[in-house]
């Protein structure tokens, strides 16, 4: 059989009329109707064909007796069907016009085709001869396609129903009949006279004689809406529950609901939500009316929403009529249409809301609350406008699980978001707002959140020490969010508390282990250890003798770079993260030349998904590399230097580390310059043991004070030097040695001795005769300590240069 079925074309009458009335196509069947040939009809009104008058035609189709003008001149009454159509890339339609020529005459009782129809059955059955024309239908399929039995017998499925559709249902009725083989097919179209689609299953099988030959095809179609439905709400249920709530961001969130949602649900949809109250906490209970939402989302089936009255993030005031607030009163679903005066009620208010409800043709919408945990976080509205149905119970039901789905998800990112900002805001206040400036080095620091796994326990610290000395921490505590952050917190306190007594490295790594285990020990509870840990790297550097010690408890190591040269990274011992217990620290301890640079960092810099740790370490020697300028190039007076070349430092850093989005881990970031002390601004003397002998001594220190020109600190200084050198010669131990260190703002005196007994302050009687040095001391300068030695101890006094406004 050729592909294209020897249709008999003329045992219908077709015709083709254009929107303006004019005859377009004529077929063999229509000139056998009414005389006329093709060249004699075609391009002339069709009103010219009427024998009498015009009938009334509303709709896409219509049917009926009409009067026509045969050529001879007699009138001719006609029953016609007549459908309009539409080209699918648009443009001015036609009219598609056919009547069977041939009525059914009387049949034998032994034709197969009539056999095969069951008139009486519930399911619409239809019967095609060999020529694919109707045969047979039943009263079912006679209401499936609207027209009476008697009228649809002789047109072929694509005439009786002029979409596309048909024409597709006609392609498979010829392959059943062409190959003997059943066929089931599924189409989505609305039957006659209804005014929305319908979903089928066209179950079309062979018609054969008593030799077995095929003889036509009937047709069975089942109306298959409610199953389809079914199955569309489960597959949008599926969906939702992975679309909706991919991340913990509110905004994205609520945008997934509208996506999931259009078209299939809904012509339009919005969400909005409650504005939380400013401290935080979830939205009140207690709603009335006006009640102000926040636009967070929404999505239509016209591109850029041209439906919507706010842009997101724009706040409105929703009245007690409208679909907002009426559903987040009642809290429950409420389904208004146009006609039942609710949606009218609310568009009498706002007249520019009106005119676009009207223009976009909206006709039903349905407000859903949006809750969670007994919450009620804002509401969605879905609104229908191209889609003729309104919402049914089935539409609520779906729209009210989707939503619940989604409220959880909003619910969720909004107490994730509530705890990312309080634990930011800890962690924030817990580091240091601003670097001190030390005389011992400049520096700059960065501290970067993680961008998905919520706020981390990284944290830096710059301590100024005693003797100019300056402490450098960084550290990194296990686990994200307000517990890490506050763990955080203590192990800082802790840190700077260890490091005011001048504990060395090592042995500030070993008290601070100890705090983690305790720590660690009280999160568990009940006997069980806990998870506390942490990773920790301390750094002590001298700029009198321009040495830094250091030691790491599981931190990566730190880079120096010393002017002129290439960074590299220190070999300083791991050793094993805070929270084990037990395990000692060993300290390494190296000269830095004027200028050199010091980076220390958290492991969230160098590790990141997609990159391992070695690549992150080239990847920050190159940045530093990359900046070495004039000043990194030497010692000659790196004070000089720009103080907004390491924020630039770090900056570099950032951006060649980590990527766009921001890292997955906490980030902190500490570069440090460092800075010597000239000989000529340190002062040395060894102190006899004699006390007679101090006075040469007090001498010295005068003379050393002009020579510095700090003549106005003579007074002052001459005091703390007699009395911290008279307690060192009686209560100390030989050698003896006083120090004067000066900068810029800053005078120190040091008296050393070999003596471990700390000096401390104490409340003199009145009839001591001794015990109020070392209060005169507190009293006369800005602070005083004691510090211990590898030979001993180290008393201390700070005094300002110039005092405070």
């Amino acid at each position: 059989m050729s592909p294209e079925y020897p249709f008999d074309e003329a045992a219908t009458a077709r015709a083709v009329i254009d929107d303006a009335g004019v005859l377009t196509q004529w077929n063999e069947g229509a000139r056998r109707l009414l005389g006329w040939t093709a060249d004699e009809i075609v391009g002339r009104p069709a009103a010219r064909l009427l024998a009498g008058s015009a009938p009334e035609v509303s709709g896409p189709r219509w049917h009926g007796m009409v009067t026509l003008r045969h050529q001879a001149g007699r009138a001719v009454p006609v029953w016609l069907l007549a459908h309009h159509r539409r080209p699918a890339g648009g443009g001015p339609g036609d009219w598609l016009v056919v009547t069977p020529l041939e009525p059914p005459g009387p049949r034998s009782p032994d034709d197969p085709l009539n056999a095969a129809s069951l008139l009486q059955s519930p399911c619409a059955i239809a019967v095609y001869d060999q020529h694919l024309r109707l045969h047979t239908l039943n009263d079912a399929m006679a209401r499936v396609i609207g027209l009476p039995a008697e009228r649809a017998q002789g047109l072929r499925i694509s005439e009786l129903g002029a979409k596309p559709q048909n024409e597709e249902l006609e392609r498979h009725l010829l392959q059943v009949l062409s190959t003997g083989q059943a066929q089931d097919v599924q189409t989505f179209l609305r039957s006659g006279g209804e005014d929305r689609a319908h979903a089928w299953l066209a179950r079309m099988a062979p018609v054969t004689d008593a030799e077995g030959r095929v003889r036509g095809v009937c047709l069975a179609a089942h109306d298959i809406t409610e199953n389809y439905r079914a199955r569309q709400r489960l597959h949008l249920v599926n969906e939702a529950s992975v679309r909706v709530g991919s991340t913990l961001d509110v905004t994205r969130t609520a945008q997934e609901l509208a996506d999931v949602c259009v078209p299939v649900l809904a012509d339009f949809v919005s969400v909005d939500l409650l504005e939380p109250p400013e401290t935080g906490a979830p939205p009140s209970d207690r709603i009335t009316a006006p009640v102000t939402l926040r636009r967070v989302a929404h999505q239509s089936v016209n591109p850029g929403c041209p439906e919507a009255m706010v842009p997101p993030g724009d706040v409105e005031s929703h009245p007690a009529a409208s679909p907002q607030a009426d559903s987040l009163l009642a809290g429950r679903t409420i389904v208004a249409s146009l006609g039942d005066g609710t949606v009218e009620r609310w568009l009498e208010q706002d007249a520019v809301r009106r005119d676009r409800y009207r223009r976009y043709g909206f006709h039903s919408t349905m407000s859903v609350p949006i809750q969670a945990r007994g919450t009620t976080l804002g509401v969605a509205v879905l609104s229908r406008s191209r889609r003729p149905d309104p919402f049914s119970p089935d539409d609520v039901m779906l729209a009210e699980e989707i939503t619940a789905r989604a409220a959880v998800c909003v619910d969720n990112a909004r107490r994730y978001s509530r705890e990312r900002d309080t634990a930011l805001a800890l962690q924030r206040s817990l580091l240091p707002r601003t670097l001190p400036r030390t005389a011992a080095l400049e520096a700059s620091s960065r501290y970067l959140p993680a961008a998905r796994a919520g706020v981390g326990g990284d944290w830096f610290d710059v301590i100024p020490l005693s003797g100019m000395r300056v402490a450098m921490v960084v550290g990194d505590v296990v686990g994200h969010g307000i517990p890490a952050s506050a763990t955080m917190g203590r192990l800082r306190t802790a840190v700077r508390t260890l490091a005011d007594i001048d504990l060395a490295p090592d042995e500030l790594l070993t008290h601070l282990d100890d705090l983690v285990v305790r720590l660690s020990e009280e999160s568990g509870g009940e006997g069980s250890p806990g998870e506390v840990g942490a990773t920790c790297l301390y750094a002590v550097y001298d700029p009198v003798s321009r040495r830094c010690a250091l030691a790491r408890a599981g931190h990566p190591a730190p880079i120096v770079m010393p002017p002129g040269e290439a960074p590299r990274e220190l070999d300083v011992p791991a050793g094993p993260p805070l929270g084990l217990g037990g395990l000692p620290f060993e300290a390494a301890e190296l000269y830095l030349h004027e200028g050199t640079l010091l980076s220390f960092f958290t492991n969230g810099l160098v590790d990141t998904p997609g990159r391992d740790e070695e690549t992150g370490r080239r990847l920050l020697l190159d940045a530093l590399a990359a900046g070495a300028g004039p000043a990194d190039a030497g010692p000659a007076d790196s004070r000089s230097a720009d103080p907004g070349s390491l924020d630039e430092t770090c900056d570099r850093i950032l951006h060649a580390l980590l990527p766009a989005g921001g890292s997955c881990d906490d980030v902190a970031l500490l570069v440090a310059r460092t800075h010597g002390l000239p000989a000529s601004q340190v002062a040395t003397w060894d102190i006899p043991a004699d006390p007679a002998l101090v006075a040469p001594i007090r001498k010295q220190v005068l003379e050393q004070l002009s020579t510095w020109g700090l003549t106005e600190a003579s007074f002052t200084t001459e005091l703390v030097v007699s009395e911290l050198v008279t307690n060192a010669i009686r209560y100390g131990s030989h050698p003896i040695r006083l120090r004067l260190i000066h900068d810029a703002d800053t005078l120190i005196c040091e008296v050393s001795d070999t003596s471990h007994t700390a000096p401390h302050l104490r409340r003199a009687k009145t009839w001591d005769e001794g015990g109020r040095g070392l209060l005169l001391v507190a009293q006369l300068t800005q602070r005083w300590g004691s510090r211990h030695t590898p030979d001993g101890k180290t008393i201390w006094a700070e005094l300002a240069l110039f005092e405070e406004e």
